[in-house]
């Protein structure tokens, strides 16, 4: 039996179980930083495959590391398990349909990630038993890729520092090794000060944060004409002041996504919104502070590593899927 053969085979017998892992998460959805739930299940899988497990990896309660062998190259295995805010669905239905009293989803598939992810390190792991080979595996399980950026921590304080190769992978429209054109993205909370004062009697005495937001966005709108194609800018009011349209909002604060290509170019643009927002400060004699919540760097690509990758795949081949497999994808399609 092939090597091959033999990883495939071992990955078969885990397959159900795994299989319900992926669904026990997903009908526990937790966005980021606060996946206790999850990270609790992952860690209880680590422990039962046998791997010696780090919990709260590099003082992030929600991360975990499940560490095999101990000489020999270190393979690194990623994977993630937060979810989406607003994304609430019910399984198995092909129309939009909330789970009652569940607001967050795992509209992006995380729940598969890290019970894929950890299948195939189990996987590795076992072979590597099997075969009395000296190499480690190592799986990640990462909080917070969406939106707060737990790996950048995790490299900052050394996490990663002692592996030789990292893989991951994510749910796509295709069945490949991924091109490494991911943008390289940061997120800024610009929180403006003003005054309050009463919108009808004394509205001269005010002086509108919320004003400044909107003048805030209108220049940052103007500015997408005037930057590489590539970038993108998108923004969400946290706090928009209060609900009182007859209240002049003393405090306001909006979180700005700016993405570019590589991190000189995103450096650029960061530099020009922050004058816009001190422009939208300067305009409604408000205060600015701005706050960085999360960034991180463009993909580098690790070409050698790909092409051995891309070759497996072909010999895997395509994804074989049922005529019930269809029949579900086509109901959702209709939607």
């Amino acid at each position: 039996m092939s090597n091959e053969e033999d990883i495939w085979k071992i990955v078969n017998i885990k397959r159900d179980d795994y299989i319900k892992f992926s669904d026990q998460i997903f009908d526990m959805p937790e966005t980021l930083y606060q996946e206790f739930r999850s990270v609790a299940e992952h860690t209880k899988m680590l422990k039962k495959e046998g791997f010696k497990v780090t919990e709260g990896s590099c003082n992030i309660p929600t991360a975990v590391i499940g560490e095999y062998g101990d000489q020999g190259p270190l393979i690194a295995i990623i994977g993630e398990f937060d979810a989406l805010p607003g994304l609430s669905q019910e399984a198995g239905i092909a129309k939009q349909k909330p789970v009652q009293n569940i607001d967050n989803g795992h509209g992006c598939g995380h729940n598969l990630l890290g019970a894929a992810s950890l299948l195939a390190a189990s996987a590795v792991k076992d072979w590597i038993k099997k075969n009395n080979i000296k190499a480690r595996v190592r799986y990640y399980g990462c909080p917070a890729e969406e939106g707060g950026a737990a790996k950048t921590y995790m490299a900052r304080d050394g996490g990663f520092k002692d592996v030789d190769t990292a893989i991951s992978w994510h749910p796509a429209t295709f069945n490949s090794v991924n091109k490494p054109n991911s943008l390289a993205n940061i997120r800024i909370d610009f929180t403006f000060f003003g005054k309050a004062a009463h919108a009808a009697i004394a509205p001269h005495l005010g002086r509108s944060a919320l004003d400044a937001i909107e003048l805030m966005n209108v220049g940052v709108n103007y500015m997408r004409e005037h930057m590489p194609v590539s970038a993108k800018i998108h923004y969400a009011y946290m706090d928009a002041g209060g609900n009182a349209a007859n209240v002049v909002q003393a405090k306001a604060t909006i979180r700005h996504l700016i993405r570019a290509s590589d991190l000189i170019e995103l450096r650029s643009l960061v530099d020009r919104v922050y004058k816009i927002a001190d422009g939208a400060a300067l305009m409604t004699e408000t205060r600015v502070e701005k706050k960085v919540y999360s960034g991180v760097s463009n993909l580098l690509g690790n070409g050698a590593l790909e092409e051995i990758m891309q070759k497996e795949f072909d010999k895997i081949g395509p994804v074989i899927f049922e005529d019930t497999d269809k029949i579900f994808a086509n109901k959702i399609r209709k939607t």
